[in-house]
C-alpha cells in the first residue's frame, strides 16, 4: 500500500501523528477529520496551546512525564514520549520550541485508556520540549532541553 493510500484510509489521529511525525504535512493529512492547521502552523507552546483550545496558559505539572533523550545525535530522528498521569486526559501534543512549526505531534487519547504515546520528531537545533496535555478545560505541561549534535530540520 502507497503511504498516500494509507494516509487517506486511515483514521483522522492515526494520519495527524504519522504527518506530525514525519514533519509532513500531506494534503491527505491536512483534510482528515480533526487535522488542526492553526495549531501545527504555532510557533510557540503558548500558540499551540491557544490553537488548542486553552483559554488559560498551561500550568506545569509533575504528572505529566516527558521522556525525551538529553543529547540527541541527530536532529531527524528524536524519540519522545509522554505519559499523563492526570485523571481524564485527552490529549497530548508535543511542542519542540525553536522548531520552525513549534507542534511536532498531537495526539487523541481515547476514554478508558492510558494517556502514553512516544514518537520519533525532528527537531533543527537544541531546544526545550515540551509534552502538553489536555484534561478537562485545562492544560498541562512537562519541559526538557534537548542537545542536537546534527540538525535535522534543514541543518
Amino acid at each position: 500500500m502507497e503511504r498516500r493510500d494509507f494516509l487517506a484510509s486511515s483514521s483522522g489521529a492515526t494520519a495527524l501523528a504519522l504527518a506530525a511525525a514525519s514533519g509532513l504535512s500531506p494534503a491527505y493529512a491536512q483534510n482528515a477529520p480533526g487535522w488542526n492547521k492553526a495549531a501545527f502552523e504555532s510557533k510557540s507552546l503558548a500558540d499551540a496551546a491557544k490553537a488548542m483550545g486553552a483559554t488559560s496558559a498551561p500550568v506545569e505539572s509533575k504528572d505529566l512525564l516527558l521522556q525525551a533523550p538529553e543529547i540527541a545525535e541527530n536532529g531527524n530522528v528524536v524519540r519522545v514520549g509522554a505519559q499523563s498521569n492526570i485523571a481524564n486526559t485527552t490529549q497530548i501534543a508535543l511542542v519542540v520550541e525553536k522548531n520552525p512549526s513549534a507542534l511536532a505531534a498531537m495526539f487523541e487519547i481515547p476514554a478508558g485508556t492510558d494517556a502514553n504515546v512516544s514518537t520519533n520528531i525532528k527537531m533543527g537545533q537544541s531546544s526545550n520540549v515540551y509534552a502538553l496535555a489536555k484534561a478537562g478545560d485545562k492544560y498541562f505541561y512537562a519541559v526538557k532541553e534537548v542537545k542536537v549534535t546534527l540538525g535535522g530540520c534543514g541543518g
